[in-house]
C-alpha cells in the first residue's frame, strides 16, 4: 500500500469551528484517513494530520488550504508560533511504498496549483518550497524562509533574493504565504519546565539544538570572527531546533523542539538532556508535550532505554514498553495522552477482532457453525501463547537473584518470544481474513471468458493467501521450542514446567499449520509452486518434531524420573 501523510499547520487553534471545518475540508477527499487535529490556544496554530494514497493525500492538502483561505484572516491574527500565512506549512512525508522523490514531486504539484490559484475567483497566493524539495540550498530550512515572519512578509516579497517559488510576489494581507515541502518524519515536542520564565527555557533550548547558541563576551554582546558574522557555540544534539516560550494556559514554560533525525537523536535522550541542562539551571523538567503523531519506534526505544535504565529486561509486551515511556516521559501532564490515537501505526493498523474478544467470546466463536475462526487460527494462537511462555520464564528469572551473568541471554529470549508472540496473534485474524477472501473469489461470476480470467487470478492469489498465513505459525514454531529449550536451561528451574508447556504448545501449533498448509497446497495450479511450499512446510514440520522429541525428554521424561 502506497501511504503519505500530510501534517499542514495553520493559523488558527482558538476557534473549533474553524479548524475543525478545515480539517472535514481534508477529510471529505476519498480515500483521505484524518488522524489528528491537535490545536493551541496560546500559540494559535491547529496542527492536522492525514494519510491516506499521494493523490488522495494532494486533493486532500489543496481542499485544505481552500477551506483555510476562506477562512483565517491573517491580518487580525496574534499567536505566540512563528508563521507565515494562514497555512502556515505543508510537508508531505512518505510512510509506506513511496519514495522521498514522489513527496517532493506532490510538493511541486500543489505549489504550482496554490500559487495558480487556490481559491475559485482569487488571484494565487505566494508558495515557498522548504527542505527536500527546495529550489535552493538557502530555502531548505524552514526557519530561514520564516524569518520576519507575516510581519515582515511585504518587505521580504519586495527583495529580488525571496522571490516565490509559485505565485505572485505580491503581499496578500488576509492569506500571507505558505510553505510547502517533503521532509523525513519530524516530531514537535514541548518539554516543560517548574518556571514561566521563557528566557530560562530559551537558554536551554539554545544549549541543545544543533544551531546552538551566540557566543557573548564579558559584557554579554555577541562576539563576531574577522569578517564581521557571529560566533556560535555549537549545540549539543544533532538534528534538533528549539526555542523557549511560556505557555499560560498550561502554567509552564516549554523547551518548544523539532526533532528532525530521531536516528541521530532519539527522543528520550531529547528529554535526558533537557533534565540535564535544566538541573544545570537550578531547575527541574516536569513532563513533556507531543504535538501531532509520533511513530511507535519512538515509544518502543524510550520504553527499552528507561527499562535497562532500571536494569529490567526490555523483553516485556509492547504495552507495557508504551506505558513505561509514556510515564516517564511525563506525556500526560499538560494534556492527557492516548497511545491508541497518537500513535501513528496503531491509527493506521487493521482492526484485528478475533484477537480483540475475550477468551470466553472467541471459544464461543469458535464452538458456533461457521467455518472462521478455524484450526489456523487456533494453530497461531497456539503458537503466540507458546512464545508467551518463553517470554515469561525469561523475564522471571532475568528479575532473580543468581542469575546476573545469565541476564543478556533471558532478555534476549523475552525480546524475540515477545516479537513471535505479537507476529503470532496478527496471525490468528489473518488466517480468517485470508479464508474469507478465497470465499469472496469462489463466489466471482464466471459466465464469459474475462470473468472466468479474472476468477482465476484472485482464486490463485487467494489461495496463495491460504498456505502462506498459516506458514508463519510453522515456521516460527521450531524457533519457538528452541526458545523454551534454552530458557529452561538458564532459567529458573521453579518454572521448568512452564517450558516445557510453551515447547508442547509450539508443537501442537506446528502440527495444526501444517494441515493447514497440506490441505489448500492442492488448490494451487502451478505444480512447482506447490512443490517449493510443500518443501518448506515438510523441513519446518520435521525441524520441529525433532526439538519437541528433545524438549519432551527434558521437560516430560526428566522430572518423571526425578518424581518418582
Amino acid at each position: 500500500m502506497r501511504v503519505v501523510e500530510c501534517v499542514p499547520n495553520i493559523s488558527e487553534g482558538r476557534r473549533p469551528e474553524v479548524y475543525e471545518a478545515i480539517a472535514r475540508a481534508a477529510a471529505r477527499v476519498p480515500g483521505v484517513a484524518l488522524l489528528d487535529v491537535d490545536p493551541g490556544a496560546e500559540t494559535n496554530r491547529t496542527v492536522i494530520t492525514f494519510v491516506g494514497e499521494p493523490e488522495a493525500v494532494l486533493e486532500g492538502a489543496y481542499q485544505l488550504i481552500v477551506a483555510a483561505l476562506e477562512r483565517i484572516d491573517m491580518t487580525t491574527h496574534r499567536g505566540a508560533h512563528a508563521r507565515l500565512g494562514a497555512v502556515d506549512v505543508v510537508p508531505f512525508v512518505p510512510v509506506s511504498g513511496v519514495t522521498m522523490d514522489d513527496c517532493v514531486v506532490l510538493a511541486r504539484r500543489l505549489g504550482e496549483r496554490v500559487g495558480r490559484a487556490p481559491v475559485s475567483g482569487q488571484i494565487g497566493v505566494p508558495v515557498y518550497l522548504y527542505e527536500k524539495a527546495a529550489s535552493t540550498a538557502e530555502r531548505r530550512n524552514l526557519a530561514d524562509i520564516r524569518a520576519g515572519e507575516y510581519e515582515g512578509l511585504a518587505q521580504k516579497l519586495a527583495d529580488p533574493a525571496w522571490q516565490p517559488d509559485f505565485g505572485p510576489a505580491e503581499f496578500r494581507p488576509r492569506a500571507g504565504a505558505i510553505v510547502v515541502g517533503a521532509r523525513n518524519f519530524l516530531v514537535a515536542y514541548n518539554v516543560n519546565l517548574n518556571t514561566v520564565d521563557k528566557r530560562l527555557a530559551t537558554r536551554i533550548a539554545g544549549e541543545i539544538r544543533e544551531k546552538g547558541k551566540k557566543r557573548l563576551d564579558a559584557e554579554g554582546k555577541p562576539m563576531i570572527d574577522a569578517a564581521g558574522n557571529e560566533l556560535w557555540e555549537p549545540g549539543l544534539l544533532e538534528g534538533i531546533k528549539a526555542v523557549g516560550w511560556t505557555i499560560p494556559e498550561f502554567g509552564c514554560a516549554q523547551i518548544s523542539i523539532n526533532v528532525t533525525d530521531l536516528r541521530a537523536t532519539p527522543l528520550h535522550v531529547v528529554f535526558d538532556t533537557c533534565e540535564e541542562r535544566a538541573r544545570a539551571h537550578g531547575l527541574r523538567v516536569t513532563g513533556s508535550e507531543l504535538v501531532g503523531l509520533v511513530p511507535r519506534d519512538v515509544l518502543l526505544a524510550a520504553g527499552r532505554h528507561y527499562l535497562t535504565r532500571m536494569g529490567r529486561s526490555t523483553g516485556v509486551p509492547e504495552a507495557a514498553l508504551v506505558h513505561v515511556a509514556v510515564r516517564t516521559l511525563g506525556l500526560s501532564e499538560v494534556k492527557p495522552f492516548d497511545a491508541r490515537q497518537r500513535v501513528i501505526e496503531y491509527r493506521l493498523q487493521p482492526p484485528a477482532p478475533l484477537v480483540a474478544m475475550s477468551l470466553q467470546a472467541f471459544a464461543d466463536e469458535l464452538s458456533s457453525d461457521s467455518p472462521a475462526p478455524g484450526g489456523g487460527s487456533v494453530a497461531a494462537l497456539a503458537g503466540a501463547l507458546a512464545a508467551g511462555l518463553a517470554a515469561m520464564v525469561a523475564n522471571l528469572s532475568h528479575a532473580k537473584s543468581g542469575h546476573e551473568a545469565k541476564r543478556p541471554a533471558l532478555e534476549r529470549i523475552a525480546v524475540r518470544g515477545q516479537e513471535l508472540k505479537a507476529s503470532l496473534l496478527a496471525a490468528v485474524d489473518a488466517d480468517t481474513k485470508a479464508f474469507d477472501r478465497y470465499l469472496d473469489a469462489l463466489r466471482l461470476p464466471k459466465s464469459s471468458e474475462t470473468e472466468k480470467a479474472t476468477r482465476a487470478a484472485a482464486m490463485f492469489e487467494a489461495t496463495i493467501g491460504t498456505i502462506e498465513v498459516p506458514m508463519i505459525t510453522l515456521e516460527a514454531a521450531p524457533e519457538i521450542v528452541e526458545l523454551c529449550l534454552e530458557v529452561g536451561e538458564i532459567g529458573m528451574k521453579a518454572s521448568i514446567s512452564d517450558a516445557g508447556s510453551g515447547a508442547e504448545m509450539a508443537r501442537a501449533a506446528a502440527s495444526g499449520a501444517y494441515q493447514n498448509v497440506c490441505i489448500n497446497l492442492p488448490g494451487l495450479d502451478d505444480p512447482d509452486a506447490r512443490a517449493a511450499i510443500l518443501a518448506r512446510a515438510d523441513s519446518a514440520w520435521r525441524r520441529t518434531k525433532e526439538l519437541s522429541a528433545r524438549a519432551e525428554r527434558t521437560f516430560v521424561d526428566g522430572p518423571r524420573v526425578a518424581a518418582g
